[in-house]
């Protein structure tokens, strides 16, 4: 089993990088964000890798990150979702993106992906919310805080915050609470429930 490749770019293709390492060359299929940050041919690179084995083929898949690949793993789990379909909402979405997308039930930018259609946009937002990693909660924050800045979350998510922060709450602290507050309260939660849970995350 094949889990990390360090050596040179030998090759770029379309959905795919080749990589040398010491004479030995292996082809990793990758996600076009991966592809974009690998480097130019005869580059050092690192990869973490994936490795699929079927009765009539064995291949790789390479990341970045660990995160990345963790994600590419999760988003399988999805019926209707395989390797090239991961792979795409990978190209489109960031992990963070991706798991603040999953946590605001954003099925529109899951969708933005190539070969994602609607119905398996609402599947992976829907079937992943409760099976997203620990590590998901982090970047919901952040992309949250990214949302309100913005001007573009919801208007019960943009109230709770600014009343948290009324209250004296920083703005960080407020978007924080309200993120977590948001994985209690499910989907369609008005702002006066946003804020009472968001003062119950602040008290801990």
């Amino acid at each position: 089993m094949i889990g990390k490749l360090k050596g040179t770019v030998e090759e770029i293709g379309d959905d795919y990088v080749l990589v040398d390492v010491h004479g030995v060359c292996y082809v990793a299929y990758c996600s076009g964000r991966t592809l974009s940050k690998i480097g130019s041919v005869g580059e050092a690179c690192v990869l973490f890798i994936e490795t699929y084995v079927r009765e009539d083929q064995l291949k790789l898949f390479g990341f970045m990150s660990v995160l990345e690949r963790e994600w590419f793993n999760l988003l399988q789990s999805v019926q209707g979702v395989g390797a090239k379909v991961a792979l795409a909402v990978l190209s489109t979405l960031t992990p963070a993106e991706l798991a603040n997308a999953i946590a605001l039930q954003d099925k529109t930018a899951v969708s933005r992906a190539q070969g994602v259609g609607p119905k398996v946009a609402v599947r992976i937002v829907t079937e992943l919310k409760n099976k997203a990693p620990a590590y998901a909660g982090e970047a919901i924050n952040m992309g949250l805080k990214q949302e309100i800045g913005e001007g573009v979350a919801s208007a019960p998510v943009a109230d709770a915050v600014s009343a948290l922060t009324n209250l004296g709450y920083s703005r960080d602290q407020a978007a924080n609470a309200v993120a977590a507050a948001m994985k209690t309260a499910g989907d369609g939660a008005d702002s006066a429930k946003l804020i009472r849970l968001g003062l119950k995350e602040l008290s801990r």
